[in-house]
């Protein structure tokens, strides 16, 4: 009997025949057995339409939203986020001279320059608290200076004099699958816009520009409701993999159905679609990796600000007994003074009755 995807995409194949074709290959078979059972079941759910794909997973995400390839479908999603219209003139590389720990849980990032020269960096993070604000404000100042080093480089070919007006905004668009805490203080906001500007009104261009887009807070406001506009579409599309979602998305927006059809003609390669499952898994196996020891590193330093701080607390204290030492061993000194001051004086007087009694 064929499930609710399959009836839509008759081109998915049933379960029996995808594990009859990993049986008959011994590649496939090694591969599929050095998985967990709850990942060959998961790989075995989304292939034979019983469950949707995580659009968000690099590989598949890439070849659906290719922007050198079927650069419409990016060109839409950039223009609803950027709320104007934008064209992909080219994609570039990811540049190599990039901020160096970039393991850190990225799943996806794509970086292309639009017709007007902009340049724009997509990212998904699937650990939000790992790419903070700060770290999003060094991405963007590795665009700018990308762009600097090209508006220059390009100049002195042209045998032109460089300007700063050369320049051209840049744009981060970060896609978080679990935000950050900070973004759970706004519940009902799922796409927050952020560029720099004076506290006066006074307009400059400062080029930098962000889009930071928490896909667990969208999920929570469609619950229940319906997808009532494109950029919503977009966002279920990207993040929604349950397959009611998928057929009311397709129902209400058909231009989606030709990128599911896109998918699901992918996943009549099993061996090809096996690799890309695989390469998931070893990344998200090294993030996991890099998240333990990010943790114990947070740990580590959030035991070694305690023991700072009760060593103060301690050094403090040790403080206030020598100074009651001092303050003590002053007393004694006085008592002492005092007692000799007596002694004298008693002794004084004992001479002086003596003195007395003689005469």
């Amino acid at each position: 009997m064929q499930n609710k995807l399959q009836q839509v995409f008759p081109m998915i194949k049933n379960r029996q025949e995808v594990m009859e074709e990993i049986r008959n290959d011994p590649n496939l078979m090694k591969t599929f057995k050095e998985w967990s059972n709850q990942q060959q079941e998961y790989f075995l759910n989304f292939v034979t339409g019983a469950s949707g794909v995580k659009l968000l997973y690099d590989s598949f995400f890439k070849e659906i939203m290719n922007p050198e390839t079927v650069p419409e479908r990016m060109n839409r999603l950039l223009s609803l986020i950027l709320k104007k219209d934008v064209k992909i003139l080219q994609v570039l590389p990811v540049d190599n001279t990039r901020l160096g720990d970039e393991a850190s849980l990225v799943i996806m990032d794509i970086v292309v320059k639009l017709e007007d020269g902009s340049i724009v960096n997509v990212e998904v993070q699937k650990i939000g608290y790992l790419f903070p604000g700060q770290r999003s404000a060094c991405y963007s100042a590795d665009l700018l200076l990308r762009q600097y080093k090209a508006a220059r480089q390009k100049k002195k070919e042209n045998q032109k004099r460089f300007s700063y007006k050369d320049v051209k905004p840049v744009y981060t668009i970060v896609f978080f699958e679990k935000s950050p805490k900070e973004f759970r203080a706004f519940p009902n906001i799922y796409l927050h816009n952020s560029s720099q500007r004076t506290d006066t009104g006074l307009k400059l261009e400062l080029l930098q520009n962000f889009v930071f887009i928490p896909l667990d807070i969208f999920r929570k406001n469609l619950h229940n409701k319906h997808i009532t506009n494109d950029l919503d579409a977009w966002l279920a599309f990207l993040s929604m993999d349950d397959p009611e979602t998928i057929l009311e998305l397709i129902h209400y927006h058909p231009d989606f159905k030709a990128m599911y059809r896109h998918l699901y003609d992918i996943c009549q390669n099993i061996e090809r679609v096996m690799d890309m499952f695989s390469k998931e898994l070893q990344e998200l196996d090294k993030n996991t990796v890099q998240l333990m020891i990010d943790e114990m590193q947070d740990t580590i330093d959030a035991q070694k600000g305690t023991i700072d701080a009760q060593k103060d607390t301690i050094d403090a204290q040790k403080g206030t007994i020598d100074v009651q030492k001092d303050t003590i061993d002053a007393q004694k000194d006085t008592i002492d003074a005092q007692k000799k001051a007596l002694d004298d004086k008693d002794k004084l007087i004992h001479d002086l009755q003596q003195k007395l009694k003689t005469l």
